[in-house]
């Protein structure tokens, strides 16, 4: 416990730091957390980041996170994102045929989901990041309270189990703790922070967070169990990888902007 506690504390002041800070160290903060998330995941499927799938992966990960403000290099090079994206599954696919279905189709597969799962979850962190230091401040304490509700109601209400084949210990009544504690939340951030929002408008989206968080939360215990790995990784120490901590994010940060809370 008092390692998970110290590294809470120091990994939480790096990344509110940078976050605070803003601009190309967001970036760059984006770029690396994006790219041992991918690792992760590759390792889990045993595909080495040092092979031919991975360093594609890695390549077309970095390209799909490229912010906004660099959009007049697609230009340059005469390609959308939508294109690469389609050139880089004809790569995989090629490839498959290249080591006789060694690096199989379903292998094609995962590690292009991979890499548009973590590469979009962290580009919208940038673009909230851009959008005002506010937004970002918004999904971390819903996600935070979601959890924090999530495990506490749960333990102390919880009888019925929310996805027992999934993840046994989440139950049904932490799962509504968890939407309840995050719309506490936005209650403050309505009375309290200035962001242009509607009080209806932010319940609503609040609600949807932290539902879509609590699935995100399931999707990798989903992934985990079958890989058969406890934690995708061992970078924090008592927290796991990088993706047991913004598993909840990589579903929020894009749909804050699919659900435009800001315009």
């Amino acid at each position: 416990m008092k390692q998970r506690i110290i590294t809470g504390v120091v990994a939480g002041a790096i990344f509110l730091s940078i976050i605070v800070l803003g601009g190309f160290p967001v970036v760059l903060l984006a770029y690396l957390l994006a790219s041992v998330g991918l690792y992760e995941l590759l390792k889990m499927r045993k595909i080495s980041l040092t092979s031919f799938p991975g360093i594609a992966a890695m390549l077309f990960l970095w390209v799909m996170m490229l912010p906004e403000q660099y959009d007049n290099l697609f230009n340059v090079i005469n390609y959308s994102k939508a294109e690469i994206a389609f050139i880089g599954i004809l790569l995989f696919l090629t490839y498959t045929v290249a080591t006789k279905n060694r690096f199989t189709f379903d292998d094609a597969g995962f590690v292009f989901l991979a890499a548009v799962y973590v590469g979009t979850g962290f580009f919208f962190l940038i673009q909230t990041r851009d959008a005002g230091l506010i937004y970002v401040f918004y999904s971390l304490f819903i996600i935070w309270a979601t959890d924090s509700g999530a495990y506490f109601i749960g333990k102390a209400m919880g009888k019925r189990k929310l996805w027992p084949e999934i993840s046994p210990n989440k139950t049904v009544e932490g799962f509504l703790g968890g939407i309840f504690c995050a719309v506490v939340v936005a209650v403050l951030f309505i009375l309290f922070a200035d962001m242009d929002v509607s009080a209806i408008k932010l319940i609503v989206i609040t609600i949807i967070l932290s539902v879509s968080g609590q699935i995100g939360d399931l999707a990798q215990s989903a992934y985990k169990r079958h890989y058969g790995v406890k934690d995708s990784g061992n970078l924090l120490p008592g927290h796991g990888g990088i993706l047991d901590r913004f598993d909840s994010l990589l579903f929020v940060w894009p749909l804050i902007h699919f659900l435009h809370l800001f315009q």
